[in-house]
């Protein structure tokens, strides 16, 4: 990882995710000359008294109340208190910070005609890691989550140092900064947007990323120990269907089982698997075809302007543009698909989990049991990982079609693009849990197979690091305490 991302063109969903992890942000000279060339336009529009929302107006339905010069500053800074409406628990550290960047990033384009300086004291808080606290709750859009980022900057609202907790002015007292007097559009601007939507969808795909090497990993364990099929996942049948995801999960697994003794040894005793062994790189590779799809979007949205208005032209001829680009429906509708995308996976491996521990349909010990009957093994394990996959079925229902009716008519379509980054994060967490609940069910088979069973190369040094960390488990110790651990080992390496 880079240590220092530096803004000069568009950013991508990984550099977003970067520096949410805790690269630090620049701005190149050249985004520094466009976002003082945009300043210089807005100042021109107030100059000249050319009407333009939330500069010289109102906000929502009051974009048709002109307000004055001597009441612009007033304006900004009332639209950061008014629309910090968000509520419940706070965004995570790494999410805000992502929320931050894509913030950053959007103003570098040029077009929104914040001033310099207040760029550089968000850019300042980020690179101390001084995070504001970000109510989760409460967005239909944008505006209450980036309202809370704002806060901070004009010396209200509360941000994060580590473990301490700052007011705002404090916050800014330890960047150097006093508190900020916004001038006439910046309040909007600073509320305005995809960016929270951009910097969560962002961290949304770098952990689906991650989690697909795991699912691919959990998969090639759970197939070894129960699998027999002879050749399930070579190439040239499997290329028959055309599918970049397909063919890459193809790969993945015969690296994963090249050269098994146990899959030598049960080879061709069934004439084909159940769909949740044979069917892995169909279903896992749709989810990576989506996933390519869904990343190309979020890249383009981060590439594009997002604010209303946004401010063109020059200081001898300023243009003011009233126009619908903050609506984040593309993210809306791709954040949404993204919750299927895990959610399909997260369902399969919960089918894998079952046939694992289900005494029906394998050959091990109940429920992965030493002692059947005194002990229950994995039995409840299964249990955690259907209610999992229940709830993220419940998630997956697209906010995008929630709807709703706000500002008194004047935004009378909403299409919730934060809200469904937000859920869709919320299932990768379910997802996480289960593939950990089959690694360690699949790491328990492995213990109960016989001795003259050998593994793959590759799948016995997974097991070996599993198991350096996690014992066999023998209903010794509460389980959820080694999803836990699981959950650890799986964020701290690749699978």
């Amino acid at each position: 990882m880079a240590e220092t991302i530096t803004i000069d063109g568009p950013l991508t969903w990984r550099d977003i995710a970067a520096v949410a992890e805790g690269t630090r942000l620049s701005l190149s000279e050249p985004a520094r000359r466009r976002i003082s060339d945009a300043r210089r336009i807005v100042d021109a529009l107030v100059k000249r008294g050319v009407r333009g929302y939330g500069i010289n107006t109102g906000v929502g339905a009051l974009c048709d109340v002109v307000i004055g010069r001597e009441d612009q500053q007033a304006l900004s800074r009332n639209i950061i208190m008014s629309h910090a409406c968000g509520v419940g628990e706070t965004l995570a550290r790494i999410e805000a910070r992502a929320v931050m960047a894509a913030q950053i990033a959007n103003f570098a384009h040029g077009y929104s005609g914040v001033r310099l300086e207040t760029v550089e004291a968000l850019l300042a808080l980020l690179n101390a890691d001084i995070i504001p606290l970000v109510p989760s709750r409460g967005s239909v859009g944008y505006l209450t989550h980036a309202a809370a980022i704002g806060l901070v900057l004009i010396g209200h609202g509360s941000a994060m140092n580590g473990t301490e907790k700052l007011g705002g002015a404090e916050a800014l007292t330890r960047i150097g900064l006093k508190p900020l007097r916004l001038e006439a559009k910046e309040g909007l601007s600073l509320v305005n947007g995809t960016p929270c939507a951009t910097g969560l969808a962002s961290l949304a795909l770098a952990r689906t990323e991650r989690l697909f090497g795991w699912a691919d990993a959990a998969a090639a364990m759970t197939y070894e120990n129960l699998g027999s099929q002879a050749n399930a996942f070579a190439e040239g049948p499997l290329a028959l269907r055309r599918s970049p995801g397909l063919e890459a999960v193809g790969r993945t697994l015969r690296t994963w089982l090249a050269e098994s003794p146990m899959l030598a040894e049960t080879a061709g005793a069934r004439t084909q698997d159940p769909l949740s062994l044979r069917a892995v790189p169909q279903v896992h590779g749709a989810a990576r075809d989506a996933f390519d799809q869904i990343a190309e979007i979020v890249n383009r949205e981060l590439s594009s302007v997002t604010d209303n208005p946004a401010v063109s032209g020059s200081p001898g001829a300023p243009e003011v543009h009233s126009q619908a680009h903050a609506v984040g429906a593309a993210l809306g509708l791709a954040m949404d698909s993204l919750a299927v995308v895990a959610a399909e996976v997260a369902a399969i491996s919960e089918r894998r989990v079952d046939r694992l521990v289900n005494p029906l349909v394998s050959s091990l010990p109940a429920f992965l049991a030493g002692d059947s009957g005194v002990s229950s093994g994995f039995m409840i394990a299964q249990y955690t990982a259907a209610a999992l996959v229940a709830e993220n079925r419940r998630l997956a229902a697209p906010a995008s079609l929630d709807g709703g009716i706000t500002s008194a008519l004047q935004e009378d379509i909403l299409t919730h693009a934060t809200p469904a980054a937000w859920k869709a994060l919320s299932i990768l967490d379910n997802l996480e849990r289960i593939l950990a609940i089959e690694l360690l069910a699949s790491a328990q088979a492995y213990d109960l197979q016989p001795q003259s069973r050998g593994r793959a190369a590759r799948t016995d040094a997974l097991y070996g690091r599993i198991r350096g960390a996690i014992s066999t488990y023998a209903d010794d110790r509460p389980m959820n305490e080694d999803f836990e651990r699981m959950r650890a080992l799986m964020r701290g390496m690749p699978p």
